[in-house]
């Protein structure tokens, strides 16, 4: 896998809050779920992966050592619902609404 986001990789990724990252990182499960949806599986793939580079990111951060156990739960539930048997019976709209909230709270945060 190539990675995506050299430039965040370098220390960026740690400059933004855990709100910021999890906004981002639902920016690309949004793509892959739709993409998914116009039957593009490449192109869902690939924003897939991209969504896992942000979240391994975030899983390495160690200004988020709290919130180590929801990170990897959704690293695990997210890999389940795109290449696994889907066993907690996610949704397209679960992911939609979890991430909704982070991309909401950055935005508030930023204003």
């Amino acid at each position: 896998m190539n990675i995506q986001h050299r430039q965040l990789q370098k220390g960026g990724w740690a400059k933004l809050s855990v709100i910021e990252q999890l906004a981002n990182i639902g920016g690309e499960v949004e793509r892959a779920l739709k993409w998914r949806k116009k039957n593009n599986k490449e192109y869902s793939k690939l924003a897939f992966f991209r969504a896992l580079e942000l979240l391994d990111l975030s899983l390495s951060d160690s200004n988020n050592k709290l919130h180590l156990p929801e990170l990897t739960r959704v690293r695990e539930v997210l890999v389940d619902y795109f290449f696994g048997e889907n066993r907690y019976s996610s949704t397209d709209e679960n992911w939609q609404s979890y991430f909704y909230s982070f991309t909401f709270a950055a935005r508030v945060h930023s204003v």
